[in-house]
C-alpha cells in the first residue's frame, strides 16, 4: 500500500520538475518501486499526470508489479 502511494507522489513530483526543466527522478528509480509493489499507484500516477505514458517499459513494468503484488496477496492469504 505504502509503495504505491510512494510512487504515485513520485509520478507527480518528477512530472513537475520535468515541466520546470530541473533534476528529476532516475527512470530506474520508478520502476524498480513500480515492480517491488508500487504498480498500480505507478499506473495511476502515469493516468492523473499524463506523465510516462509513451514509454512501454513503465506500463509493462508497472503492469508487472500489480502482478507480482496480486500474487503474494494470493499466496500470503
Amino acid at each position: 500500500m505504502l509503495a504505491n502511494v510512494y510512487e504515485f507522489c513520485l509520478m507527480g513530483y518528477d512530472k513537475r520538475q520535468a515541466q520546470k526543466k530541473k533534476w528529476r527522478v532516475p527512470e530506474a528509480n520508478l520502476l524498480f518501486i513500480g515492480v517491488i509493489g508500487g504498480g498500480l499507484g505507478g499506473l495511476l500516477g502515469m493516468q492523473v499526470f499524463h506523465h510516462k505514458t509513451r514509454k512501454r517499459k513503465f506500463t509493462i513494468g508497472f503492469a508487472v508489479g500489480v502482478l507480482f503484488a496480486a500474487l503474494l496477496i494470493f499466496w500470503f492469504h
